[in-house]
């Protein structure tokens, strides 16, 4: 069966995906998105940022699509209506916050409509063009309520993170997901939350199932969901380990060179050009 009539759904991940380093949509992608979408495709963007600063990205690709965030703790309908929510409880979080945590890592609450964090970090900061999604200086150890929809740390050492992550697992093994979404980026979600059940989700609410899905993606944060999608790509500029870990899976060119546009192009979109 060709991939045209195979493949309903279509899902991708955001950062080292369909942004180029630039953190962009390129104009290609989006034209080949729109096309997608014009012969119904059904569109899922599924990401690690939060929905307040995944929406102005989402936009500029000028369809409503089904949106995904913070690794599936949200979901927005395409009309931007909240389907689904879940936070991490406060004591879950105090259980890491409490820690001996090194200072030269930056650590991240993701709140509903700022992120706290405990220091100034022009990398995170870079990620937004614009602020949509403001950060707040905070100490932690004086907050009273810690719930947050997700939990991160950040440095440029991965291996610091690594570490940090075995401490955390060893203090409360229970109550988290986790996965690196970029080597510098360390994250800690509810553990019933992934891309892959909200993804699930969606599909259950549109009538469609995972083996009529492709999902693209290039973090660990990806790894469920492009397992779960009836055709996982990995992206080139993935990490190495992912690579090795599900390679099973396709490795197409990197985000910078368009990959998913591309192989998109290459799949489904020409043989509309053919009829």
């Amino acid at each position: 069966m060709a991939l045209k009539e195979k493949i309903k759904v279509i899902i991708s991940d955001l950062d080292g995906t369909l942004l180029n380093s630039k953190h962009q949509i390129s104009d290609y992608t989006k034209s080949i998105f729109q096309q997608l979408y014009d012969q119904n495709y059904l569109i899922i963007i599924a990401t690690g940022r939060h929905h307040l600063d995944a929406f102005p990205i989402i936009e500029t690709l000028g369809f409503p699509v089904y949106l995904v965030t913070s690794n599936g703790a949200r979901i927005h309908s395409p009309t931007k209506e909240l389907l689904f929510s879940f936070d991490i409880s406060s004591d879950a979080i105090k259980s890491i916050l409490n820690m001996d945590i090194d200072s030269d890592i930056t650590t991240v609450l993701f709140r509903e409509a700022v992120w706290q964090t405990n220091k100034e970090n022009k990398k995170l900061n870079s990620f937004q063009k614009e602020m949509h999604y403001p950060p707040e200086i905070v100490d932690f150890k004086a907050m009273e309520d810690c719930g947050a929809i997700k939990l991160f740390f950040s440095h440029d050492n991965h291996q610091t993170l690594v570490e940090l992550r075995d401490r955390i697992l060893v203090v409360n093994p229970i109550d988290f997901s986790h996965a690196f979404s970029l080597p510098f980026c360390l994250e800690f979600m509810d553990k019933s939350v992934d891309k892959s059940v909200a993804i699930f989700k969606i599909l259950e609410k549109e009538n469609f199932t995972f083996e009529q899905t492709i999902s693209f993606g290039d973090g660990f944060n990806d790894e469920r969901m492009l397992d779960a999608t009836g055709i996982g790509i990995i992206m080139e500029n993935a990490v190495e380990t992912l690579k090795v870990k599900l390679s099973h899976l396709e490795i197409i060119s990197s985000n910078d060179m368009d990959g998913v546009a591309t192989y998109l192009h290459e799949k489904i979109v020409s043989t509309f050009i053919q009829k």
